[in-house]
């Protein structure tokens, strides 16, 4: 896992420590909307069977979600 610089409460992120959390922010953006578009949809909630089935709606969900997004 590849975690970006984080500022203490006396010291902030210097530039360069900037420029290296933007490529990491740029991947994990898409990630936080997906998981929270996910959210919506109401079936997830109640996600208690055989996971190769839960990971098949969820990839399905995301694909219907992608769609409605990039509409």
């Amino acid at each position: 896992m590849v975690t970006g610089y984080k500022a203490a409460r006396n010291r902030s992120v210097t530039r360069s420590q900037k420029q290296v959390n933007q490529p990491i922010a740029a991947v994990r953006a898409p990630v936080e909307h997906a998981l929270a578009h996910l959210k919506n949809w109401r079936v997830l909630t109640k996600l208690r069977f055989d996971p190769r089935w839960a990971t098949a709606l969820v990839r399905a969900l995301l694909v219907l979600t992608h769609r409605e997004v990039a509409r």
